[in-house]
């Protein structure tokens, strides 16, 4: 066998390396960020975290437990521009900084961003100071994310969850069930924005219908952590991105 020489070049990511640490249960926000961020000058690596079938303040809590190994997991060699944790409710409960600590600690990165905190940075670009909330959760895992925003300072007038406890079927939920529920709470007197909360549900099509007809800017989680990762990596996204967000000056 002869030997050949080689060179070594740079990263696959030419703009920018992001990871992402999915929940296991999750079919959906892979297939967004593979949309959103189309070009092979971004690199995108996924991880899994074990999430349970029901999504439970307990499930969340073993999650904290399992995240550093789901970032060891990511490429050890790669030099992360941002990872993101895509989980709503589960940042919402462990807390960001919490999240972030346990990310940096086990992965090169230099930032961590998740959907809690991307939301509120991206409702702050838009001037919104009050938000309509559909989510699928159960009561225990939605009123903290409502309460998560009021203390961030918005305030919430209106909220609708499908009360779904089972993971598998959040995916399932079809986008029409959730567009009929964001028209609900964004007729609410009072909702300047409509956020749709949770990376497993199916949103992404949806938003440019949902903010022509209800002449307001509607958020969703998968959206939102892309735009934040984006701007965070300096990061390029699809042409045309949906959604009032990516058209606002600053943004």
């Amino acid at each position: 066998m002869s030997m050949s020489p080689y060179r070594l070049t740079g990263p696959i990511g030419t703009d920018a390396t992001l990871g992402l640490i999915v929940l296991q249960v999750d079919e959906t926000i892979e297939h967004d960020f593979r949309r959103l961020f189309p070009g092979p000058q971004v690199a995108l690596y996924v991880s899994r975290i074990p999430s349970g079938a029901a999504l439970t303040p307990g499930t969340i809590a073993q999650m904290e437990i399992d995240l550093p190994q789901a970032a060891s997991l990511l490429p050890p060699a790669a030099a992360f521009d941002v990872i993101g944790y895509a989980c709503t409710s589960g940042t919402t409960l462990i807390g960001h900084e919490k999240v972030a600590a346990l990310i940096a600690q086990n992965a090169t990165t230099r930032a961590v961003s998740d959907p809690l905190t991307a939301s509120i940075a991206a409702l702050r670009t838009l001037d919104v100071g009050s938000i309509g909330i559909v989510s699928p959760y159960i009561a225990d895992v939605a009123a903290p994310i409502r309460a998560a925003f009021q203390a961030a300072g918005f305030t919430v007038p209106a909220t609708v969850s499908f009360g779904e406890e089972i993971e598998a079927r959040v995916a399932r939920i079809d986008p029409l069930s959730i567009r009929d529920a964001a028209l609900e709470v964004g007729a609410a007197k009072g909702v300047e924005a409509v956020f749709l909360s949770c990376t497993n549900l199916r949103t992404l099509d949806i938003i440019a219908d949902l903010e022509a007809r209800l002449g307001l800017p509607v958020i969703s989680s998968n959206q939102a952590l892309a735009w934040h990762m984006a701007r965070t990596a300096g990061a390029g996204l699809t042409t045309h991105p949906p959604g009032m967000l990516f058209r606002t000056k600053g943004a």
